[in-house]
């Protein structure tokens, strides 16, 4: 009977854990606007909530969004830690930063950077990842 029990919630265990999805959203950021930052920024956390935490977000700030993770300049310094601090990942392009001249120390520590931002917008769609603009 014990034999029985194990084996069933083994069995159960392996179907939770087929049948879990992990979501995987791109979030791209082009805009300088401190009330599209937050309306971004609300519905990454609204969806972590509803997609649970297995969800994978990636914000990239590119062009005129860069300011985003820019200590001194941002408006969300304290909600992109937050986010951070739940596996959010920040990403700044390279590129705008180089032509805005932007002194690299003071990208938020919470962000990364990836060479070109739209280049990593196309790179997560063609992996699959869904799609946000802002």
């Amino acid at each position: 009977m014990k034999k029985i029990i194990l084996s069933t919630l083994i069995l159960i265990c392996i179907s939770v854990a087929a049948n879990a999805q992990t979501h995987k959203v791109v979030v791209q950021l082009n805009s300088s606007d401190t009330l599209v930052w937050h309306g971004a920024l609300k519905n990454i956390s609204n969806l972590q909530t509803a997609l649970g935490p297995n969800t994978q977000i990636e914000l990239v700030a590119h062009g005129a969004g860069i300011s985003i993770l820019v200590d001194g300049k941002t408006t969300q310094k304290a909600k992109i830690a937050e986010l951070a601090a739940f596996g959010v990942l920040f990403k700044a392009c390279e590129n705008t930063i180089r032509e805005r001249k932007i002194d690299r120390t003071t990208i938020l520590t919470q962000a990364g950077t990836v060479p070109s931002g739209v280049a990593e917008v196309v790179l997560k769609q063609e992996s699959g990842w869904a799609y946000l603009k802002y």
